[in-house]
């Protein structure tokens, strides 16, 4: 019989959003078909001291067994989304968190509990990520960390961080993989009905607008047609005639207005045409390549592969809109 990967703590504090809490409580609260609970996690949720009820954010309450002490003993600890980003983590978690580490246990954060992490001094050193969307303001309020904008998650050892909300999901599936192996993760993963393993990463969530610029920009006609010509090879020169300047006054405009070259702009629109086309129509690759102006399907791959962190049949795959989406015409068809 395998032994138990030990004692698993997940930590609960008054306003702290229920999906991020739901997800390891799912996961890791009961063993699915296929694994012996002698095998499985000795799971705890564990609240402030002194106290069994956490209210959660409007309407649900957290009921728990075990306190901060007990996450303290634990060999597993996964802390979910912070209460709040606007202000710092409540402190006695921090300090729980801080504890439980110093004694050896294993620390996982999802999405924004790596605010709670670096509050902890716990990333200090280390590459870590969080959820795109809060990443400036955790490099604003801790400038020193190395935050890998791009990944689900990272395992640096006794450190683990997962970006936003699903990407949590992701990180659990991993332990379960590196603790009791893939047979284990798989079950987990078929119960839940979610893939053992996403790939890509969450660069491939990003909205990409195309960038406001006023309507008196003196590159806002040149922009228009630009993108209403994407499919054709377009160069600086082609840029610069159109906006009848120099290379080197459009590419000084371009960084003023844009905060970007010209070709990088470019490139950035075309991966956009890219992603709509994949996601909106059955186009095949090759054609969807020629219409954004990437040419072949090597040079779309080579760029999709980098930007996106998927193939761009990985990205149709995951991306298509649902039948429902396409019927009710709440995705439009182009």
């Amino acid at each position: 019989m395998e032994s138990s990967p030990g004692t698993l703590a997940v930590a609960v504090a008054p306003g702290m959003p229920i999906f991020e809490l739901a997800i390891p409580y799912q996961v890791f609260s009961e063993p699915p078909i296929g694994v012996e609970p002698a095998a499985w996690y000795d799971f705890r949720l564990c609240g402030p001291r002194d106290t069994r009820h956490a209210a959660l954010r409007d309407p649900f309450v957290a009921l728990t067994d075990h306190d901060y002490d007990d996450l303290i003993r634990a060999d597993t600890v996964i802390v979910p989304s912070t209460p709040s980003v606007r202000v710092e983590p409540p402190a006695d978690l921090v300090e729980a968190v801080r504890a439980a580490h110093e004694r050896g246990a294993r620390i996982a954060s999802l999405c924004t509990g790596a605010f709670v992490l670096a509050a902890a001094g716990l990333l200090d050193g280390r590459r870590m990520t969080t959820h795109w969307r809060y990443i400036d303001m955790l490099r604003a309020r801790h400038p020193h960390l190395d935050i890998d904008p791009g990944v689900l998650y990272i395992d640096d050892g006794r450190i683990l961080t997962s970006a936003g909300t699903m990407a949590g999901m992701d990180l659990c599936i991993h332990l379960i993989r590196k603790d009791l192996g893939a047979q284990a993760a798989n079950a987990a993963a078929r119960y839940l009905v979610v893939s053992p393993h996403r790939a890509g990463g969450q660069a491939q969530y990003l909205q990409s607008p195309v960038p406001a610029h006023p309507a008196d920009s003196g590159l806002s006609a040149t922009l228009e047609w630009a993108l209403t010509n994407l499919q054709r090879p377009l160069t600086v020169s082609d840029l610069a005639a159109h906006a009848n300047l120099s290379e080197r006054t459009l590419a000084r405009r371009f960084h003023a207005e844009l905060g970007a070259t010209p070709l990088r702009w470019l490139l950035t629109q075309r991966l956009i045409r890219a992603r709509e086309l994949l996601e909106l129509t059955d186009l095949p690759v090759d054609v969807v390549a020629d219409r954004c102006g990437l040419g072949s399907p090597a040079n779309l791959r080579t760029h999709f592969n980098r930007e996106v962190g998927l193939s761009p049949t990985e990205y149709r795959r995951s991306h298509r809109p649902t039948r429902h989406e396409v019927i009710t015409g709440t995705i439009e068809i182009p």
